[in-house]
């Protein structure tokens, strides 16, 4: 991820940042936040499963915990991140029975997470460091259990625009699908799919009921890889 004090620094205008990248998508947060949340519902369903400890790696200011509670059924939920200041606006905001927040070096990996969302953090941690984190998240794991990683879309030209326009992602280095399943799969977790969502922003939602038969090719400002630790 990025430097703590990077996130420190957006953590009380971190909405209000990235609400303004969006923008020119027609959608805000919300929109996106929700849809990343219900099409893994949709994935955990497929494969009969039903988390019940789950992990929000780089949760920010926490604000997906409610709904990864609500759409995955997970009762018990830990956000970690790597700014403390984030880390307190979360707490304050969304902590309650079931829902915790923690720095990353305030937590240590204890393998029994069902479940590890993580959305838009790979593109903040330098490119060396990424099978380190990979790790992290794989020995947060039990054995089965799965790791639902969401990414911008680096071969999407609108999803590039958009990080232009969020000044904690302009420096960002992107990461592809190609090179998540190969970390993945050196990190010890099997992939058992990749899809891509976002096509097609609110001027064209007309044409939103094509996304699912176009998940599969790299259209979409978003992919999720979703994998499974040995």
């Amino acid at each position: 991820m990025a430097a703590e004090s990077q996130f420190d620094e957006y953590a009380d205008d971190y909405e209000g940042a990235l609400d303004q990248g969006l923008s020119v998508s027609g959608e805000g947060r919300d929109y996106f936040a929700r849809g990343r949340l219900e099409f893994l519902s949709q994935c955990l369903r497929g494969l009969d499963v039903v988390p019940r400890k789950a992990m929000d790696f780089g949760c920010g200011t926490g604000a997906a915990a409610p709904s990864i509670r609500e759409l995955t059924g997970a009762t018990t939920i830990l956000g970690v991140d790597t700014s403390a200041r984030s880390i307190e606006r979360a707490t304050g905001t969304h902590a309650g029975p079931g829902i915790s927040f923690s720095t990353i070096d305030g937590y240590v990996p204890t393998g029994d997470f069902d479940l590890v969302y993580t959305n838009g953090v790979f593109h903040h941690i330098p490119p060396a460091e990424r099978p380190k984190a990979f790790g992290f998240l794989r020995d947060s794991l039990r054995t089965g259990g799965l790791l639902a990683l969401w990414e911008n879309n680096p071969w999407s030209l609108g999803a590039r625009y958009v990080m232009s326009r969020i000044p904690f992602d302009r420096d960002a280095i992107m990461i592809s699908a190609i090179e998540a399943r190969r970390l993945l799969r050196a990190g010890g977790l099997d992939v058992l799919s990749t899809e891509f969502q976002f096509v097609f922003p609110r001027v064209l939602g007309a044409l939103r009921g094509l996304e699912p038969f176009l998940a599969r090719l790299p259209l979409g400002a978003q992919y999720q890889v979703l994998a499974r630790k040995r």
